[in-house]
This record gives C-alpha cells, sequence and structure tokens, in this order.
C-alpha cells in the first residue's frame, strides 16, 4: 500500500495587541494589508497543503479574524497567552502532520524559500522533529519553523514554562537530546536585513521594498528584495536602529 504523503499545513500567528505597533498586521502597504500581502505569497508554496490562522479569542482580535475569514483563511482562536495551546490546536484543527509556523508581520517572506525548508525535512532520513531557516543568515522576516505534530504533541503535554507556552517552539528546539534538530543555512550568506515589522522604521523600510518591487513582478522573491537594498543603501538606515527581541527565530506574531 503506497503510504499518504503527510499533510503540511501553514499556521499564521498574529493578533492585533502589538506591544510597539499596535495593530501593525492590519496596516495598509501598496493596497493590501500586511497579513494580506503575507497571504498571497504564503498561497505561491507548493509544499503546502493548506494555510490557516491562529490568534487570540479576545475581542480585540475580531477584526483581524474577520480580515482572515474575507481572504478566505481558515481561522482557529485560542488563547492570547498560551500560544503554544492555540498554535497547536490550530495545526490539529487543519488534520497538520508537520506544521510550519509563520508570524504575521513578515509580509516579504519567500514560498520558495518556505519550499525549500520543507524539501529539508523530505529529504532528510530520518527527518528532523524540527526545521527552521537560520535568521542569522538570512534576513529576518523570512522566518519559517517546521514541526513534526509528534514533537509538536509532545511540546503541547509536557511544556511547563510560562516562556515555553508563550513562544511555541523553545521546549523542542531547548532539548537537542530529545528532538532530531535541523536549519537551513548559508554560511557565505551576507543579508543583514529586517525585514519583520515590529516598529513604524520597520513599516517604512517593508513599504518601500513592497511599493518599488510589486509593480515589477508581483511574485518577486527574497533576492529581489535583497538587490533593492543594495540598489538603495540608504534604505538600510531606516531601521538599523531597532534592536530585535533576543529570542529566536523572530517570535512577535505580531506581538
Amino acid at each position: 500500500m503506497i503510504q499518504a504523503a503527510p499533510r503540511v499545513i501553514g499556521v499564521i500567528q498574529a493578533r492585533m495587541g502589538s506591544t510597539r505597533l499596535p495593530g501593525k498586521v492590519m496596516m495598509q502597504v501598496a493596497g493590501k494589508s500586511l497579513i494580506a500581502h503575507q497571504v498571497e505569497r504564503l498561497r505561491r508554496c507548493r509544499r503546502l497543503d493548506g494555510l490557516c490562522l491562529a490568534t487570540s479569542d479576545r475581542p480585540g482580535d475580531d477584526a483581524l479574524a474577520d480580515h482572515a475569514a474575507a481572504l478566505d483563511v481558515p481561522v482557529f482562536r485560542g488563547s492570547e497567552t498560551d500560544v503554544l495551546d492555540r498554535f497547536y490546536r490550530a495545526a490539529y484543527g487543519q488534520g497538520a502532520d508537520i506544521a510550519v509556523r509563520f508570524t504575521g508581520d513578515c509580509p516579504l517572506i519567500d514560498p520558495a524559500l518556505v519550499d525549500t525548508l520543507v524539501a529539508l525535512h523530505d529529504g532528510t532520513t530520518p527527518p528532523p522533529d524540527y526545521a527552521a531557516i537560520d535568521v542569522s543568515r538570512y534576513p529576518r522576516g523570512l522566518d519559517a519553523e517546521l514541526v513534526s505534530m509528534g514533537a509538536l504533541q509532545a511540546a503541547w503535554t509536557d511544556a511547563q514554562e510560562d516562556f515555553e507556552r508563550e513562544h511555541v517552539l523553545p521546549f523542542i528546539w531547548r532539548r537537542p537530546e530529545r528532538f532530531r534538530l535541523s536549519w537551513l543555512t548559508d554560511p557565505d550568506l551576507d543579508a543583514p536585513w529586517r525585514w519583520c515589522v515590529d516598529t513604524e522604521q520597520d513599516l517604512l523600510l517593508v513599504r518601500h521594498l513592497l511599493e518599488w518591487l510589486l509593480p515589477v513582478n508581483p511574485a518577486f522573491g527574497w533576492r529581489d528584495a535583497d538587490g533593492a537594498m543594495r540598489a538603495h543603501p540608504e534604505w538600510a538606515a531606516i531601521n538599523r536602529e531597532v534592536v530585535q527581541k533576543t529570542l529566536p527565530p523572530c517570535n512577535s506574531e505580531g506581538a
């Protein structure tokens, strides 16, 4: 009997209650909300079998949930603070065998790079329990973490620390003795840009990039954005002073 291919589901975590830039995921750039740009780009992934939004059940996130539904994206609503529970239930509800985690403040996410991450998982024997894009090499804002549902269920069941419940997957990547870990990386890569949106400066840079790139090629990739940064060296100064949260990878989920 031929075994069915595992079902790979992308889960976008997002909420309106950002501490530094409230409501950022719904802010308009180049005619669309940031979350709409991200959804549109992720729908070009060849290796995702589905996509859903995981947001909180608080009234402040009603507008975001309605917006995602209008984009024809399934929505799961759960705990604002126990994000591991919210993420697990969202992935489980979509019948995932493998979940790929995205945060909702990354409108320049690259679908081809996400596909490469899934291919890294599929091409490794035995496959890793967890794999992530190395954003110490790739630009911030290309963040994606892949996790098997077996490992995710173990984290959901066993994680006790508030830190591990809030940030979703540290229970797994902090335990290399228990889980198989892998990173999509390139030691020769030098692309020190920050393309996730956490501040007004980040938003301004992303606005420049989207307004420059979309008219030329709506399906642009991250290397096109990298080329735009190098063609406009003054853009790098826009958010150079923004301090990234220290927890790798980017865990702001619009927070």
